[in-house]
């Protein structure tokens, strides 16, 4: 059995971390009905941990009624019959890229499993052990779900693929023609400004980028540059919108929008002249991280000769040489919501099309120029 390395996160014990990686593996299809599974011994050893802190996972996991322990034969997945709805359960389904490796939708994925638990669903995640990567494996995994005629599926629309609004599109009708409910995760499918006949749930991004830039004007900063990755998402033509809508509103020069590799030294070098901006505003945080690690290479400094802001704070937020300052996203409410928002969808298909978005923290730190560490 291949050994697992924990990341534990300051204090996360190590036995909820592997807790969380069990439940993934079982949401997710890895054992089937009634399958024994892994003893302590091999789950210690698979884990690098000692056999009492995986213990400790294995019977929070039997609480929440998901496996069963029987005492000399072993631990047991515990069974499901095939017709859930015979037993008055749902069965939903993720259709989500990367799961399994992305920093904001994985833990609001893990929200909609363990709350559409609580109200009688099974959530799948696919393959989690090969994550989706492309249009081809999206459709495939679009057509198990119809097979298996589950009554919902939670869609985050793919980013980086060829035609991307039609391969979207293709899917979720799809589904709807199955009589599959469908909720979109975070972004919609059509390019912005567009809107779609789907169920949303996110943020409000538009109010995101307002927030942040309102904060660093307080902050005295009057030139700012917005830069995105390529192929990004309508949530970061949104965040720029509000950033936009800010500056004209204050009298100064709309943001410099620019779409490019962080990690390409040349292009940043260039994207910085002839004067650098006050501040860049990166679509996320993943960017940001990059972009500062770019930055430190071409020998600035930050705060002192740039600022740097993202959206998510993500975990490696506060890890940075110089902390982040971002946008929190509220992923356990995003998670819940969806969950809600699917439960009308499936009792109401009727109704019309709905945009759940929540609102967002303003999370302060020092690469934006300031010393606080705090919250707002």
């Amino acid at each position: 059995m291949a050994r697992v390395e924990i990341e534990v996160e300051k204090n996360i014990p190590k036995h909820r971390k592997i807790y969380e990686v069990l439940r993934e593996q079982i949401a997710a299809g890895k054992y089937a009905n009634g399958q024994r599974l892994p003893s302590e011994t091999e789950l210690a050893r698979r884990f690098t941990v000692s056999r009492p802190t995986v213990g400790r996972a294995l019977r929070d996991l039997h609480q929440e009624g998901l496996i069963s322990r029987r005492v000399g034969s072993g631990t047991y997945l515990k069974s499901r019959t095939p017709d859930s709805a015979a037993q008055g359960e749902r069965v939903l389904g993720l259709l989500v890229s990367g799961l399994g490796n992305t920093e904001i939708l994985d833990p609001i994925c893990n929200e909609i499993t363990r709350f559409g638990q609580s109200n009688d669903c099974a959530v799948l995640w696919g393959d989690a052990s090969s994550p989706l990567g492309s249009a081809e494996e999206a459709e495939e995994l679009c057509r198990q779900y119809i097979k298996r005629r589950v009554s919902g599926v939670f869609f985050a629309p793919l980013e980086s693929v060829p035609d991307r609004e039609a391969v979207n599109l293709r899917i979720a009708t799809a589904l709807q023609e199955a009589q599959i409910a469908v909720v979109l995760l975070d972004r919609d499918i059509p390019e912005f400004p567009g809107r779609s006949q789907f169920d949303l749930v996110g943020i409000d991004n538009f109010h995101a980028g307002l927030i942040l830039t309102q904060h660093l004007i307080g902050l005295g900063h009057r030139r700012f540059l917005f830069l995105a990755r390529p192929n990004f998402p309508a949530t970061a033509d949104l965040r720029l919108a509000g950033c936009r809508e800010v500056t004209s509103r204050a009298g100064l020069p709309q943001p410099d929008a620019r779409s490019g590799e962080p990690t390409d030294a040349a292009f940043v070098r260039d994207m910085l002249r002839p004067h650098p901006p006050d501040v860049v505003i990166c679509s996320n945080d993943r960017t940001a991280a990059l972009l500062i690690q770019t930055l430190s290479n071409l020998g600035m400094r930050l705060p002192q000769d740039i600022r740097v802001a993202g959206f998510d704070d993500v975990e490696y937020a506060t890890l940075l040489a110089v902390p982040l300052t971002t946008i929190r996203q509220p992923c356990r409410e995003i998670g819940q919501a969806a969950v809600r928002v699917m439960q009308d969808r499936i009792e109401n298909p009727g109704l019309p099309p709905r945009q759940v978005l929540l609102p967002v923290e303003l999370v302060i730190r020092q690469s934006c120029g300031t010393s606080r560490s705090s919250i707002s």
